[in-house]
Order: structure tokens, then C-alpha cells, then sequence
């Protein structure tokens, strides 16, 4: 007998659905009850508000993140060519949601920096714990003499994510993945010699 999921789970991944889909301020607590199939005073049994809710799913959606991030890491291979197999995998995401999405951090940022301070806070972690492990992959490449180390790698990977943040975002409006290609060929082409 498989067992039942549990109520929290359920709500957790429900609103991570829903909240990447339709952004924090479009989704209601009644939609992501409806979606995870509990009933709505379930939700207060569980999470204390919506944002609390909200914090939780971007812990958890930077905790996939990282986990994507260990083939970038510790993977095999060349790290410039890590970073460059890293970035054609996230740029993979965008035609399988038919560039509707994004990235959740991405999204929330701009949505929420001046309305929640606790996922204002939460995303800002991820996005330092994400640039610091881009940041450990060009200062191998720069140690193996692959990238220039005329600029800190520290600078080099934020600047890496927030190009390709943007670009993520440009292919919303789009709905084409030229900005990615566009990133691809800057990034490695011009900024990571």
C-alpha cells in the first residue's frame, strides 16, 4: 500500500508549481490548496502565512538548484567547459515551458524585492550561495589558465548570473531563445577569455 503524501509536501510542491507559473501575487491560498487537492483551512495548519509559504518554496527551489549545480562543481572535465555545459543545460528550461516561466528567483525578485523582506531575503541567500559556486568554477578555470584573471572570479560569476538572469528574462518577452544564444556567445566568446 503506497503511502499517502504528506498534507505539507503536497501544499509545498503545489505552490511551487503554481507560484513559478503565475507569480506570487496572481496565486491566492485558495489556488494553491486547490492545486495540492486539501482543503483551504488545511494551509494555516501548516504555514503560518503565505509569505512564510513563499520563503519555503525558495528554499526549496534553490535546494534543486544546488543539487543541479554538482555536476558543475565536481563534475569531470575541463572547468570552462563545465560552465559552458552548465549554462546550455539551464538554457534547456526555457523551451520546455515554452518561455513562460523563467526562474523562480529570477521572478520573485523582481515581484517581490520591495513588498516581502523574508523572500526578499530568501532569494537573495540562493542567489549568493548560486553565484558562489559559479564563482569556485571560474577561479579553477582561471587557475588553469583558461579564463584571463584580469577581473576577481567572484565578480566574473555575478556578473554571469545576472546577464543570464536578464537574458532568462528577455525570453519571456520573446518567447524565443535567441537572448540565451546571445548570452551563450558573449559569455563565452567575449567576457570568459
Amino acid at each position: 500500500m503506497a503511502q499517502k503524501t504528506n498534507v505539507r509536501e503536497r501544499l509545498l510542491a503545489a505552490a511551487l508549481e503554481t507560484l513559478h507559473k503565475n507569480g506570487f501575487n496572481a496565486t491566492g491560498v485558495q489556488d494553491i490548496t486547490e492545486a495540492a487537492m486539501v482543503p483551504k483551512g488545511s494551509f494555516y495548519n501548516h504555514f503560518e502565512s503565505k509569505d512564510a509559504l513563499g520563503v519555503e518554496v525558495v528554499e526549496q527551489y534553490a535546494a534543486k538548484g544546488a543539487e543541479r549545480r554538482q555536476t558543475l562543481i565536481a563534475g569531470a572535465g575541463a572547468p570552462l567547459a563545465r560552465l559552458k555545459a552548465y549554462f546550455k543545460s539551464l538554457n534547456q528550461l526555457g523551451p520546455a515551458s515554452g518561455f513562460s516561466r523563467g526562474c523562480l528567483l529570477g521572478n520573485f525578485s523582481a515581484e517581490l524585492s520591495s513588498q516581502s523582506p523574508d523572500i526578499k531575503g530568501a532569494v537573495a541567500d540562493a542567489l549568493a550561495d548560486w553565484t558562489k559556486d559559479i564563482a569556485q568554477v571560474v577561479a579553477e578555470a582561471q587557475q588553469a589558465g583558461e579564463v584571463g584573471r584580469d577581473i576577481p572570479a567572484a565578480t566574473l560569476a555575478a556578473f554571469l548570473l545576472n546577464a543570464w538572469e536578464g537574458a532568462v528574462l528577455r525570453t519571456r518577452v520573446d518567447r524565443s531563445a535567441a537572448p540565451l544564444d546571445a548570452f551563450m556567445k558573449v559569455a563565452f566568446n567575449k567576457i570568459l577569455t
